[in-house]
C-alpha cells in the first residue's frame, strides 16, 4: 500500500533528497515523503481510492508536476518522474567556457559481427565553447581530439584503430570540430551544425545537444553540463577497411554512435585543483 516513485534526471540520475508533496482534488495535502540515495520514495501512507496530484521539487530543479490514480488496494505507483536542471530552458551565461577533460567523456559505439557493440573513447582531447551575449546562434563550439588516445579495453584493436586502415595517428594526429551554426530544437534541446575533420577529411556533422544546466562548483567556479549524440559513417572519412566474416556480415560496423558528456568550467582557462 502507499506511494512508490523514482525521481530521475533527464539523463537518467537519481534524485536523492527531493521531496514529493501528494494532494487530493481539493488542493489538500494528504502526504509528503522524501526520495532515498536512489532516488525512489517507498511511503507505506494508506490513500483512499481517486484521483491525486504528485508535485516534485528539488534543489537545483524546475518543480514538476504529475497525476496518480490510486485503486482500491490504497497504493499509487507514479512511475518515473523526470526532473530538468532549474536553468535548463537557456543556454549559460554569455562568454567564454572551457571544456574540462577530466569531468567530461568523448566516447563512440560500433556495431561488432552483427550481433553485439564495441564501446571506445578517447582520453585525451580539450576544446572552448563561447556563448553570444545577444545573438544566441552565433554562438560557437570548437574541440580538438588526439587520435592516438582512442581506447576500447584492448591494446591489439587499439594498435589496429591507430593505424592507417583507421585513424592514421602518424599522419593525422588530431581530431578536430568547429561549429557553424546553432539552431533551437526544443526547450533545452539544441542542433549544433559544424564540420569535423578526421582521417585528413572534412564533413558537415550536427550534434544533437542536450543542456543540463549550470551550477557552482567545490572550487569556487560556475560549471554548465552538456551531453551530445551523432551519428557517423566511417566511410566519408576515408575508413573503408573491414573483414567479412563468411555469413557476409562485417566484423566492424560502418555506424558510430558517439556519445558526448561535457563539463564546461566559466572562462577561458581551466582552475588548478
Amino acid at each position: 500500500m502507499g506511494l512508490t516513485a523514482k525521481i530521475r534526471t533527464r539523463d537518467g540520475w537519481a534524485v536523492s533528497h527531493a521531496v514529493v508533496t501528494v494532494t487530493d482534488m481539493t488542493g489538500t495535502q494528504v502526504l509528503r515523503a522524501e526520495t532515498d540515495a536512489e532516488g525512489a520514495v517507498r511511503d507505506a501512507t494508506e490513500l483512499a481510492p481517486g484521483a491525486y496530484t504528485v508535485i516534485v521539487t528539488a534543489v537545483g530543479y524546475a518543480p514538476a508536476a504529475s497525476s496518480a490514480i490510486v485503486t482500491a488496494s490504497g497504493r499509487a505507483e507514479v512511475g518515473t518522474v523526470t526532473l530538468a536542471r532549474q536553468g535548463g530552458t537557456e543556454l549559460p551565461p554569455p562568454g567564454p567556457w572551457t571544456i574540462d577533460p577530466v569531468h567530461s567523456s568523448v566516447a563512440a559505439v560500433a556495431q561488432h559481427l552483427g550481433i553485439s557493440s564495441v564501446h571506445g573513447r578517447f582520453t585525451e582531447f580539450g576544446g572552448t565553447i563561447e556563448i553570444a551575449p545577444d545573438e544566441v546562434a552565433k554562438s560557437r563550439v570548437e574541440a580538438v581530439i588526439r587520435a592516438a588516445s582512442v581506447d576500447t579495453g584492448n591494446g591489439m584493436r587499439d594498435t589496429h584503430l591507430r593505424s592507417g586502415d583507421f585513424l592514421d595517428v602518424e599522419n593525422h594526429p588530431e581530431i578536430t570540430y568547429r561549429s557553424t551554426g546553432l539552431t533551437q530544437a526544443g526547450p533545452d534541446r539544441w542542433t549544433v551544425l559544424g564540420e569535423l575533420r578526421m582521417h585528413g577529411v572534412v564533413r558537415p556533422v550536427d550534434l544533437d545537444l542536450a543542456y543540463l544546466g549550470t551550477g557552482a562548483d567545490p572550487w569556487g567556479g560556475t560549471r554548465a553540463a552538456f551531453r551530445a549524440t551523432a551519428e557517423l559513417h566511417r566511410e566519408d572519412f576515408a575508413m573503408n577497411y573491414n573483414q567479412v566474416l563468411q555469413a557476409g556480415i562485417a566484423a566492424i560496423g560502418t555506424t558510430l554512435k558517439v556519445e558526448l558528456d561535457i563539463q564546461a568550467v566559466q572562462g577561458d582557462t581551466l582552475p588548478q585543483a
